[in-house]
């Protein structure tokens, strides 16, 4: 079976206090993006449990059989009897970028061993799996606009939808690590809500949905706070640093003829959105 675990971007993202188990409670818009990989998962009639394989994009623990992929297998592995496995992933996603690509690998193989094996799980089921293989896995599971709170995993759908607009995603050489990200913002609590900021007209998000991690970011890298300028100048309506980067995207009424050439040597890539 073959399935294309998509990316996702984050609109606002505040950090807002930090919880007794080191993790932080955050709100922030989770919105899907039609950039995939390609997931093929299918049984094996060689040797026991997961074998796991990756091309394109390079990914830590590849060879190891440590990432997400054959943790979400032993996760379901532990409650459920599965056969052997082959886990064939071809990356496209950005590594280290805010764009949830390795969440969404474990999401969708905990979707294809449901489906391959049968197994019955229902969305609910499979969402409580996802959070205990990371924070914004759970998003995955059902892919549709919500504000993510808790750690991110505590999800409420919303009917946001750009329509009319399209999408530019923007990713320096540089890949920023989470963990240490977290440890350059201070927590703050908001007296408002993202949801209601949200209703506001799409240009006037620029003004009041913010993302917390662009100012130490930006500090520590200027060309990414370089990029986010070249799309407001090139056009964007909205434009910000997705999680904690490095990836910076625009919103476009209209998008710039031949983007690419406007960050050389960055990954880039646009499509249409809702």
């Amino acid at each position: 079976m073959v399935f294309f675990p998509n990316a996702k971007i984050n609109i606002g993202l505040w950090v807002t206090s930090q919880r007794p188990d080191g993790f932080h409670d955050i709100e922030t818009l989770f919105y899907p993006c039609s950039l995939t990989e390609r997931l093929e998962i299918e049984l094996s009639e060689q040797g026991e449990g997961v074998e796991f394989e990756c091309s394109g994009e390079p990914i830590q623990n590849e060879i190891s059989g440590s990432n997400l992929c054959c943790k979400a297998y032993r996760l379901l592995a532990g409650d459920c009897h599965l056969p052997p496995v082959k886990i064939s992933l071809h990356k496209q996603i950005p590594v280290g970028a805010g764009l949830g690509g390795g969440s969404s690998d474990a999401a969708y193989t905990l979707k294809g061993l449901n489906r391959l094996c049968r197994l019955g799980l229902s969305d609910a089921a499979l969402v409580q799996y996802a959070v205990r293989l990371g924070s914004d896995c759970a998003f995955f599971i059902r892919s549709l606009p919500a504000i993510g709170t808790g750690k991110g995993d505590a999800l409420h759908p919303v009917n946001v939808s750009p329509a009319g607009y399209s999408l530019l995603i923007v990713k320096p050489s540089v890949s920023i690590s989470t963990a240490e990200a977290y440890s350059w913002v201070t927590p703050s609590p908001r007296p408002y809500r993202l949801k209601d900021l949200l209703q506001l007209p799409l240009p006037e998000w620029r003004h009041h949905i913010t993302n917390d991690f662009e100012k130490p970011v930006f500090y520590r890298y200027p060309t990414i706070e370089r990029i986010k300028k070249t799309l407001y100048e090139r056009g964007a309506e909205y434009a910000a640093l997705s999680g904690s980067g490095s990836v910076v995207y625009g919103i476009f009424r209209c998008l710039p003829d031949r983007p690419e050439r406007l960050f050389p040597e960055c990954f880039v890539w646009s499509a249409g959105m809702g």
